[in-house]
């Protein structure tokens, strides 16, 4: 059944509401959320972004006192192309839990493709790679690495191993994030590695409005420690959407980019807020219901300036999402005639903010009805995504308790 959220802007300022899906059967929830969506592109944007959703949780939990920060696209199309290797079997499974198996698109694989390339349109800022790493000692079968060349434009690569192909592998995802991200790979991969999925992505979208007052370092609020100090953006009579869910303790912002790409952020009431009720709130209908009813208004918008970067191996949190089962097993007989398991599954993401924007903000309130003093400042913990609005795909998401703990790319 659906429950109603009421969203309440700041100082009564505005009432609306938006509806959740809560627990229910689970089929009949995803179901339902696909439905939302309305052609090839949005239902598969809704899919990956559960996903997602679904992975940030995992990773979430299983560090609770640490930042975290993902980028599902690259996870979900290098998965997508080990589902092209696998028995009808597995592909079942692992279809799942990429939420595939709502779609009922035979031209998935086409989808998919499109997506991605309309993704990386450089205005969006947003670069996504992905690729398959395989033992050389598979013999890997030629006619599955030509069709992913063929779909996806890149061939797998085949590897011994060892510390001297690091370097190659690292060089080939830093050229195509635009030099952006490096070290993909941190150490010698084994001698004779199975297969490895890789995905990396990078991003630094440009706001719609700049943002005068930049490089002022303020104090970052840290739950049970002494407040650190970053650097910040201000700008007064911002243009922003906004509301409060009371149901989760937060006051939700979105920050409009350009090409369609938002920025939202969940600000907790305080600093010592838990934010397991904001993760687990995150699903791709919950979101679009808040792109619809949100309320425009202006405020005193400050945000910190960011260079975030994050490297992790995604085996057991995929073990948690529902793959155990399908890694134990993956049955990649189209891939090679040899019995098979992931040797590792690496994601290196690194995402930038900056003040630079196409237009000046306001310097009054544009309507009079919101003249009060209306400020969010993002100065505790967390939570962001970054989405785009046209296709509904969630393009990074992050956990941010501390924004030293991300500084390192």
């Amino acid at each position: 059944m659906l429950r109603t959220i009421l969203l309440l802007c700041l100082w009564g300022l505005l009432s609306i509401s938006l509806a959740q899906l809560s627990d229910t059967e689970e089929g009949g929830a995803e179901e339902e959320a696909v439905d939302l969506f309305t052609t090839p592109r949005t239902k598969l944007g809704a899919a990956t972004s559960d996903f997602g959703y679904n992975l940030f949780r995992t990773l979430a939990a299983r560090e609770p006192k640490a930042s975290v920060l993902l980028s599902p696209m690259s996870i979900s199309a290098v998965f997508t192309q080990l589902s092209m290797g696998a028995s009808e079997r597995t592909m079942k499974q692992l279809n799942r839990v990429l939420r595939y198996h709502t779609l009922k698109d035979p031209q998935l694989h086409d989808t998919l493709r499109d997506l991605l390339a309309y993704l990386k349109a450089p205005a969006k800022g947003f670069s996504s790679v992905e690729r398959l790493l395989i033992g050389k000692r598979l013999r890997p079968n030629l006619e599955y690495l030509n069709t992913i060349e063929k779909q996806y434009g890149e061939r797998p690569q085949t590897l011994l191993g060892g510390a001297r192909e690091i370097k190659p592998v690292n060089d080939w995802f830093r050229q195509h994030t635009g030099g952006q991200v490096d070290r993909v790979i941190g150490a010698a991969l084994p001698r004779n590695p199975a297969v490895v999925p890789v995905g990396a992505a990078y991003f630094k979208g440009k706001w719609i409005t700049r943002f005068s007052e930049v490089g002022k370092k303020e104090e970052f609020q840290l739950d049970g420690e002494a407040p650190t100090t970053i650097a910040v953006m201000k700008q007064n009579h911002y243009p922003v959407k906004m509301g409060i869910d009371s149901d989760l303790g937060c006051t939700i912002a979105q920050v409009p980019m350009e090409d369609g790409v938002s920025v939202y952020f969940f600000l907790p009431d305080d600093v010592t807020k838990n934010l397991t009720l904001i993760e687990e709130a995150l699903t791709a209908e919950f979101v679009q219901d808040l792109a619809n009813t949100l309320h425009a208004v202006q405020v005193q918008l400050t945000l910190p300036v960011l260079k975030l970067g994050y490297s992790t191996e995604l085996l057991g949190p995929l073990s948690d999402v529902g793959l155990s089962d399908w890694l134990n097993d993956p049955e990649l007989i189209k891939i090679t005639s040899q019995p098979v398991k992931l040797t590792t599954v690496r994601h290196k993401v690194v995402l930038e903010t900056a003040p630079e924007g196409s237009q000046y903000a306001s310097t009054t309130s544009h309507r009079s009805g919101q003249s009060l003093a209306l400020s969010y400042h993002v100065n505790r913990p967390f939570i962001f995504l970054i989405r785009d609005e046209p296709s509904g795909a969630l393009l990074f998401i992050g956990k941010v308790l501390n924004p030293r703990d991300l500084t390192s790319v």
